[in-house]
């Protein structure tokens, strides 16, 4: 979801309620990270569809008995990295 928020009219902003400002603050955040969970997600499905699905072998059905389990674990490992960041930085904003 693109948002061109230089189209935006700040008087009108400037006319919300505190309450107001406030959900709007915490609904743009709620969809920036909405959009970057699914930019995530995209580019998980890019790295792992290359990685486990051989170029032009895309066909109708199921994944293979080789490209199902190739990409649940390259799902799981992308899971597993994606926790180890989280930790590191839950770490690093406790100092």
């Amino acid at each position: 979801m693109d948002m061109d928020i230089s189209n935006i009219d700040t008087s009108a902003i400037d006319r919300m309620s505190d309450r107001d400002k406030q959900e709007l603050q915490q609904f743009l955040q709620n969809e920036g990270q909405k959009a970057r969970i699914q930019a995530s997600i995209h580019s998980l499905t890019d790295t792992c569809f290359k990685k486990c699905i051989a170029p032009g072998a895309v066909k109708k059905g199921p994944l293979d008995k080789h490209e199902e389990p190739c990409m649940r674990q390259c799902v799981d490992r992308f899971l597993d990295g994606n926790l180890v960041v989280l930790k590191e930085l839950e770490k690093l904003r406790g100092m």
